[in-house]
């Protein structure tokens, strides 16, 4: 039986920074290639699947691999990656690699990070609910994006999630997605903020619903937190609801029997000095 085998060698061998909108080159050095030998420019972007941009498909290959944004070719020496007006989206770490019968090799690593004007969405609001609520009540979160859409250098829609932050000190745990959309959005231009999103998270509270609810809004490669939105929940409690009873029905007769030995000292006092 024929084996199938892969060896990696992974080294993050450098890190650049470049301005959205320029040009970027990255190379790797080109061994002499050998019979059956390949070489790959390939990407690794967090949340997606490894991405293959181009590569010597070939024996030598002489060729140019291009497309509108990216282009891979051999020159003398080297292997070459260029990446045509760089976007936000192209941060990522960029490996160099080579394919030798069945043996994958990674030579050389980048980690390209493409910084730009700030993200579109300027501040994210979280508003309370109005009333307390109790457990098998319905609560409404709601979270408002406020962005200034004319000056936006990202384009696309952004999500918005829901986490909650357990009183007993666990991990936030996703809860809520409302995806990619703008139907909850609105523009008003002569507004300081031109664009007001709000999303709203309606659900009926259990035992398990208690501590702090996190709205995060993920743009232009960046995720913005609200401040966080506390639901207590906790039901009174029968056994202290008595017991205050008890202590204020307690107090009503001590005082009524105080009153009661006050006039009757009163009136001892007035008949002694007749």
């Amino acid at each position: 039986l024929n084996s199938f085998y892969i060896i990696i060698i992974i080294i993050i061998n450098h890190t650049r920074t470049a301005g959205v909108g320029h040009d970027v080159n990255l190379t790797c050095s080109r061994p002499k290639l050998e019979y059956r030998t390949e070489l790959f420019w390939i990407r690794l972007v967090s949340g997606n699947f490894p991405e293959v941009l181009g590569g010597t498909p070939t024996f030598d290959y002489a060729g140019v691999s291009e497309t509108s944004h990216f282009t891979v070719k051999q020159e003398p020496g080297i292997f070459l990656l260029r990446i045509k007006k760089t976007e936000r989206s192209d941060t990522g770490v960029y490996y160099c690699i080579r394919v030798e019968q069945l043996v994958m090799i990674f030579l050389k690593g980048t980690f390209l990070r493409i910084k730009g004007p700030e993200p579109d969405v300027s501040t994210v609001i979280q508003v309370p609910p109005s009333d307390p609520v109790g457990p098998g009540d319905p609560v409404t979160l709601q979270c408002s994006v406020l962005s200034d859409s004319e000056n936006n250098t990202c384009p696309g829609y952004h999500s918005v999630f829901w986490f909650r932050s357990g009183s007993d000190e666990s991990h936030p745990s996703l809860i809520h997605a409302h995806g990619n959309s703008r139907d909850e959005c609105e523009k008003n231009p002569e507004d300081h903020w031109p664009q007001k999103c709000v999303y709203n998270f309606c659900k009926n509270v259990s035992s398990s619903d208690a501590g702090t609810h996190y709205c995060a809004v993920a743009t232009c490669g960046e995720i913005l937190f609200g401040r966080g939105t506390k639901v207590d929940n906790k039901a009174p409690n029968v056994w202290d609801v008595q017991k205050t009873n008890t202590v204020l029905f307690l107090l009503c007769a001590t005082l009524a029997i105080s009153l009661i030995v006050i006039g009757f000292l009163i009136h001892i006092i007035k008949k002694k000095t007749l």
